[in-house]
């Protein structure tokens, strides 16, 4: 009798780009560029022990069969690991599904800042929580707006922050998660289907330049210049939903939102070159006749791409949800019974980038 239980196929991390690029090319970079952030030294050495057999793994025994097999320690890292950013970003997208958000209309929203002041925030990162809760103010004030002037009307809003481009340079914008519609105070669900992008970009500029006015990192002169501008720099797009009672979309949308900011799919480098690759990304609006042999691959050398792809800060949420209520529609849904664990016994041994310090 053929067992029904899945096969259990372990990583490999030392075989991918990322893994070789770090441990070979990481300290010789401090010691000729300078020093990383602080967090940058933990982050990455963690990094290095996360599925490596030699520092720990846990046995485990199936419940439904005989079968055992070893499972290596991770890191649980957020931010550089792949593997536990997709696992985080999958339990996320789960979590949100099936106990927090109510089963109507989504749409993403994304708030993009100009380049002449993402200098702030790279060096500003307490305000990068604060641009979250603004773009969460931008969509729930434009919403409200679109039903009526009556008090009460609340959206829910999951926002979260990428400080990551495609091309793994620094590009604070907030991803927004917003229900199409909002919730009035007795519960009644009124829904919103359209919202103008525009009126969302002057209102979500005018709320960053006072933000940043009022912390005093802008002058009024430099204000004038950005709002005489043609084209502001600021942007924001609300046109990718996720439909009722489509749970597949739903959740491919938060895990676009958590995803890592390196893809393994497009780094390329090899152990004892200069140079790394990281490909273009294949977007839904490039033809297909350009991505053909006879484009080039941006390539970089490894120290301009390790300058550009540095460890970003944990990823801040800010989530806004309907009040539940006994009238009608609520944002929480009932708890899932926990799914048993299966008993693992844990094997460790020392491991050799687990260290104080690395400098």
């Amino acid at each position: 009798m053929e067992s029904a239980c899945r096969i259990y196929r372990p990583r490999n991390p030392r075989k991918t780009p990322l893994w070789g690029l770090l441990d070979t090319l990481y300290e010789r970079f401090e010691r000729k560029y300078g020093y990383w952030r602080g967090l940058a030294d933990g982050t990455v050495a963690r990094y290095l022990d996360c599925g490596v057999w030699d520092n720990g793994f846990a046995r485990v025994q199936c419940r439904k069969c005989p079968q055992e097999f070893l499972v290596a320690f991770s890191c649980k890292g957020r931010g550089l690991c792949p593997s536990c950013g997709a696992k985080r970003a999958a339990e996320v997208a789960a979590f949100l599904a099936d106990e927090v958000v109510e089963d109507v209309g989504h749409a993403q929203w994304v708030f993009t800042v100009p380049k002449m002041l993402r200098i702030y925030f790279l060096h500003h990162r307490e305000l990068l929580g604060a641009l979250a809760r603004l773009a969460a103010q931008t969509a729930k004030e434009l919403l409200t707006a679109a039903v009526g002037e009556e008090e009460g009307f609340r959206p829910g809003v999951v926002s979260v922050v990428q400080t990551f481009g495609d091309r793994a340079n620094f590009h604070p914008h907030v991803h927004a998660l917003v229900t199409r519609g909002e919730w009035t105070s007795c519960g009644e669900w009124i829904p919103v289907p359209y919202v103008d992008e525009r009126a969302a970009e002057e209102l979500f500029r005018h709320k960053v330049l006072g933000l940043l006015r009022g912390q005093g990192l802008l002058s009024q002169e430099r204000i004038d210049l950005l709002l005489s501008w043609r084209r502001s720099g600021f942007s924001v797009h609300n046109r990718v939903y996720a439909h009722p009672r489509d749970g597949r979309d739903f959740e491919a949308l938060v895990r676009y939102m958590m995803r890592s900011p390196i893809s393994l799919r497009r780094l390329r480098f090899t152990p004892g070159e200069k140079e790394v690759v990281y490909a273009r990304k294949d977007g839904h609006d490039t033809p297909r006749r350009q991505l053909g042999a006879g484009r080039s691959t941006p390539r970089s050398s490894w120290p301009g791409f390790c300058s550009r792809s540095q460890t970003p800060e944990g990823i801040s949420c800010a989530t806004t949800a309907p009040t539940p209520t006994e009238h009608g529609a609520s944002a929480a849904r009932p708890r899932r019974s926990s799914r048993p664990t299966a008993p693992a016994r844990s094997h460790k041994s020392p491991s050799p980038h687990r260290r104080s310090g690395r400098r």
